[in-house]
């Protein structure tokens, strides 16, 4: 770990991080619409996909993947239910028809899934499981020599922030592509303000704030035939050894946005409040549904969060970093810089979920590997670290946060259907330990 808190695979500082986070981002956008010799796709090289967790993100990020190269093929499908995985199935073949006819010997359901379809003979793994199983599917695909497309959040606690970051340098090592679903990075608009932002645009930056407000989500009501492994999978958001609670599961997308406007720089501590005002049925599990945090970088620099889930209440996605020439905002569809140097994007649009399958195609054609590891871990412990922090009601540090053994979920990582656990149970600041 380097002085700024960058946690670097190679032992880089954080001036020659930076350069190279900020390579892999334009990369993404340079290669969108590229032309390029290309001695794979000549030879007609079919590059075998496979998917594991079949639900929305799932079968949207196969239908991307497919969509992003013309010979690519979804060979085999992997998810924890049948139905899912059918359904999943029926409507990838509607829209891409034999590319995505997975034959039944390579439709796999059931915990040990991940592993069958990763032994499958499958080049590329798409993973869009709940993200507490995500550092284990992750090691293992790695292990296996498979490009990945992973969602976020990475992992819903330390330990498993350490598994992927040492799963991310053996990536690096075999020199494969590992692209993950912190689909901002790859939004053109983005691209633009927060490169102005890291070229200067508003001088030094002083305070940077976040805010995401949205409505209620889904809930599955329990079936007579499900038991209650089974309730908790089908609503495996509402429990945090699965999801990560919603700070992590969704507000990642906000953090990982804080930490590329600060160059990749990570705050120093966090300090927070949360709890359950709206989430008060059982039928929500563990989880919170308001936070408020506030990031110390140190020498007077503070970011400071707020993000709530509930019906009724107004919506709201935005982030803004003030500088010392100016600020720069975010909010829909406004990409703007105010000040000095005032500025507002106007240029192109793009589908930023089918550009992380582009760029990832594209690098696995080219043989220029893309990873998004060290980035990924870093903004989803950022999110944790949070977390813990209004979890606990202490003031948590990157250190402890990175360090912490505090493992949400079952002992030995054990999954079955027998499996009897309820996780812990909701947090209590003042009482509840998280380092």
């Amino acid at each position: 770990m380097t002085k700024k808190g960058i946690v670097s695979l190679d032992g880089s500082d954080r001036r020659s991080f930076i350069k190279k986070a900020g390579a892999a981002t334009l990369f993404s956008a340079a290669t969108l619409n590229a032309g390029f010799a290309n001695p794979f796709l000549t030879q007609n090289k079919v590059l075998k996909v496979g998917l594991i967790g079949c639900g929305g993100r799932g079968t949207g990020a196969a239908a991307q993947a497919l969509s992003a190269d013309p010979d690519t093929v979804l060979h085999a499908m992997a998810d924890i239910f049948e139905d899912r995985l059918t359904s999943s199935l029926e409507l990838l073949k509607k829209e891409h028809g034999q590319r995505a006819d997975v034959k039944k010997e390579m439709q796999f359901v059931g915990f040990d899934a991940y592993q069958k379809l990763i032994d499958s003979g499958v080049d590329v793994v798409l993973l869009a499981e709940p993200p507490g199983f995500r550092p284990k599917h992750f090691s293992a695909a790695i292990d296996a020599g498979k490009h990945v497309f992973y969602e976020k959040p990475v992992a819903v606690d330390a330990p498993g922030i350490r598994k992927v970051l040492g799963a991310a340098k053996r990536a690096k090592e075999k020199n494969l592509s590992i692209v993950s679903g912190l689909c901002f990075r790859y939004d053109l608009p983005k691209q633009a303000l927060f490169g102005k932002v890291l070229g200067g645009d508003i001088g030094e930056i002083k305070s940077i704030s976040s805010v995401r407000n949205g409505g209620e989500l889904w809930h599955k009501d329990r079936q007579s035939d499900w038991n209650d492994m089974q309730y908790k999978m089908r609503n495996w958001y509402y429990y945090n050894w699965l999801s990560g609670d919603f700070i992590v599961e969704m507000f990642v997308h906000s953090t990982d946005m804080i930490s590329w406007a600060m160059g990749e720089r990570m705050p120093l501590s966090a300090t927070g409040v949360g709890g359950r005002q709206w989430r008060t049925d059982k039928k929500y599990g563990n989880i919170y549904d308001h936070f408020a945090v506030e990031f110390d970088y140190g020498g007077g620099l503070k970011g400071n969060v707020s993000t709530r889930q509930l019906s009724g209440g107004s919506s709201r996605n935005s982030v803004e970093v003030a500088g010392t020439l100016g600020n720069a905002y975010y909010q829909g569809n406004r990409h703007e810089i105010w000040g000095k140097n005032e500025w507002k994007y106007e240029g192109e649009s793009n589908d930023m979920y089918q550009s992380e399958h582009d760029g990832l195609f594209k690098s696995i054609r080219m043989g220029s590997a893309i990873n998004d590891g060290e980035m990924a871990a870093n903004s989803t412990l950022m999110a944790i670290m949070a977390r813990d922090a209004a979890y606990s009601g202490q003031t948590i540090s990157w250190e402890e946060a990175m360090n912490s053994n505090v493992s949400l979920g079952p002992e030995n990582d054990e999954y079955s259907w027998d499996l009897k656990y309820d996780g812990p149970g909701i947090a209590v600041p003042g009482i509840t330990k998280m380092v």
